[in-house]
């Protein structure tokens, strides 16, 4: 924690500010609540859960808010759930985080790759792409006993989690990362690197603001309660966002998921957010007070263009593990705070990561496997297996002409990535914030943080940093506007438009003495993390491919945490058990094509034009340049069925 945060002096009342947010701290404190309650009510029966612990909670919650005054705060953070000043705090880790079947799942492949080392005779694997996928990959691959040697065609690692430094030295993010107890892999990295203290961990709590009343938040408090009694008290205790019928509405379509599990989760696939409520009676209010937000949080995506299977793999969890749905942010810039951890891994291990590599061309044997690549300027590089861990977009310009007319490449046609903005917002005094995420409820914004408030290196008691999520922004995800092809300029007017409503008294021209924004900076991801759409399960690759030494990674790629940094990771570490376990002549399973996807005409390779960010599938603020680039590598991106500007 900051020690600017430390400091109590202040605050000192007969109740503490934290034992204010109630209700998850009325629970721990109240002797009624004892550990044995969640049985009791159980016993009883699911009937008399609302009203316990609505009264017990809620009675409980009224006292302790009357026993401390309500004071200035030299912090402008309130607790979004009371209402009541607080002074920002770090939580430990969850405890539950190492208990769940993921977790141990999570740690026995890292255990079982570290096994192999020494076990075969140690190759050199080429990595291509820098990202958290191809970095994990390096990593594990080291683990293995191999040489890794990380190709980013970028001056920065990170990939879709990279960040720089603008004139004024201030960080400037590709997106609004969190951190979730439901990501084990991501967990097991952290602790596997020394640098689970990098981490600052969040009251477990979700919070919305509220459309209906401009300026005000509502919050689902989860209880020190094992899952799933504690989504169950968080969602039966909040009384603003959904009605004690709603709620009932919503709790028997989600059964199916819980008895079946990833088979049903599995089969939803086909079915979009929207028809998925339908088909099961869910009323259009739960759509948009919770679907919508999830969706756009999830993917940045509308719910009627979004997969069902991937807000049931998040619900899953989060209903399942305890500690699932609590958040963390990371506690500064990713290079620095991820990136260089795992790089100094690999470089420890005899592996090497390269900025700036660009590959040309990945030149092929006779037999269609890997001969070398070549980079821009003319370098070849030879090594004894291959892994391309680049977005799916860049891959499949980059695709050899005669493995283009093979069904298992030919189905990555299906695939594409969904644009998304990044906003950073810094005005010139702190407004009133929350120390966690927030889900904005807004057509045009996702979710938003105060960064000033919730990263310890981003950190200002006297103004705030805005970091803001703008999407659906294309008519893939959703939009009825393509606001990649718009400028800065109209963004962040359309942007401070928006937060007029979720600062009424703080934010707005009309006001005389309200928040004025000191500067902005707008981050374009045109190809971000491929576009969940239903059905494209169906064409998400495995790992191992029909090729002898080349294998992939990506999010995009087969696993079950879908598109998240969560699911980069877990990639990248199944691509360095394919490559390790085939150094042990250990074959691996090829994902089977679907039948329709049939042999067709090669066709050549595409290549990749330009040198920004932008032709590497990453975000950039874009100059006039750049949609230049852009508009002749992927005019799609810039028209796609939106309103063109």
């Amino acid at each position: 924690m900051a020690p600017l945060l430390q400091s109590r002096s202040a605050w000192q009342c007969r109740a503490s500010p934290r034992a204010l947010q109630a209700p998850r701290a009325a629970l721990r404190r109240s002797a009624p609540l004892g550990p044995d309650l969640p049985q009791r009510i159980w016993s009883v029966g699911w009937p008399v859960v609302p009203a316990t612990l609505a009264g017990l909670c809620g009675a409980r919650a009224r006292k302790l808010a009357k026993s401390c005054p309500s004071l200035p705060s030299p912090t402008r953070t309130v607790n979004p759930g009371t209402g009541e000043w607080v002074i920002p705090e770090d939580f430990p880790k969850p405890k539950g985080i190492e208990q769940t079947a993921n977790y141990a799942e999570a740690k026995a492949l890292s255990d079982k790759l570290k096994a192999l080392d020494g076990q075969a005779k140690a190759k050199t694997i080429v990595v291509i792409g820098g990202g958290l996928s191809g970095l994990a990959c390096g990593k594990y691959l080291s683990d293995s006993g191999h040489k890794a040697v990380v190709l980013e065609a970028r001056d920065v690692l990170g990939g879709k989690v990279s960040a720089w430094q603008d004139e004024d030295g201030d960080w400037i993010e590709t997106g609004l990362h969190i951190f979730f107890g439901a990501y084990p892999n991501m967990m097991n990295l952290f602790a596997e690197l020394g640098i689970e203290d990098r981490l600052q961990w969040k009251r477990h709590q979700m919070t919305f603001a509220m459309q209906e009343f401009p300026g005000e938040f509502t919050t689902f408090e989860f209880p020190g309660w094992p899952a799933p009694l504690n989504m169950a008290a968080a969602i039966l205790l909040n009384q603003k966002m959904l009605s004690p019928l709603e709620k009932l509405q919503t709790g028997p379509p989600l059964l199916p998921m819980l008895v079946e599990g990833q088979r049903f989760i599995d089969a939803q696939d086909e079915c979009s957010v929207t028809d998925f409520c339908k088909k099961y009676g869910m009323p259009d209010r739960i759509i948009k007070e919770v679907f919508i937000p999830m969706a756009k949080a999830l993917d940045f995506i509308d719910p009627d263009k979004l997969s069902m299977t991937v807000v049931l793999t998040a619900m899953n969890r989060f209903i399942n593990e305890t500690d699932g749905s609590q958040t963390a942010f990371l506690d500064g810039n990713q290079p620095d705070r991820l990136c260089k951890p795992i790089v100094e891994h690999i470089h420890q291990r005899g592996g090497k990561v390269r900025l700036g590599a660009v590959i040309e061309e990945i030149v092929l044997n006779e037999d269609a496997s890997v001969k070398h690549l070549r980079l821009r300027g003319g370098e070849v590089l030879e090594a004894d297996e291959y892994v391309s861990a680049l977005p799916v977009d860049v891959f499949k310009r980059l695709l050899p002409a005669q493995w283009s007319s093979m069904p298992f490449f030919r189905q990555l046609d299906n695939l594409e990535g969904i644009p998304v903005i990044n906003i950073h917002l810094w005005f010139d005094r702190k407004l009133k914030n929350i120390d966690a995420l927030c889900f904005s409820r807004s057509p045009l914004l996702s979710v938003y943080a105060d960064m000033s408030t919730c990263c310890k290196e981003y950190y200002d008691e006297e103004r705030s940093m805005l970091e803001l999520v703008f999407a659906p922004c294309a008519a893939i995800a959703g939009s009825s506007v393509n606001w990649i092809a718009k400028s800065d300029d109209e963004i962040v007017e359309a942007t401070m438009k928006e937060l007029e409503r979720l600062f009424p008294t703080e934010i707005g021209e009309k006001l005389a003495d309200g928040a004025r924004l000191r500067k902005s900076r707008v981050v374009k991801v045109p190809r971000s993390v491929y576009a969940a759409v239903p059905g494209r399960n169906n064409f998400r690759p495995s790992q191992a491919t029909p090729i002898r030494n080349f294998t992939l990674a990506g999010d995009w790629t087969s696993q079950k945490f879908l598109g998240s940094m969560e699911g980069a990771v877990l990639a990248g570490k199944l691509a360095a058990q394919v490559v390790s376990e085939r150094a042990l002549s250990i074959p691996s399973q090829v994902k089977r094509v679907a039948d329709f996807i049939i042999e067709q005409p090669s066709k050549a390779p595409e290549g990749i034009h330009g040198s920004s960010a932008l032709a590497f599938g990453g975000g950039t603020q874009m100059k006039a340049q750049d949609f230049e680039e852009l508009r002749r590598q992927d005019p799609a991106a810039l028209y796609d069925g939106a309103t063109d500007s």
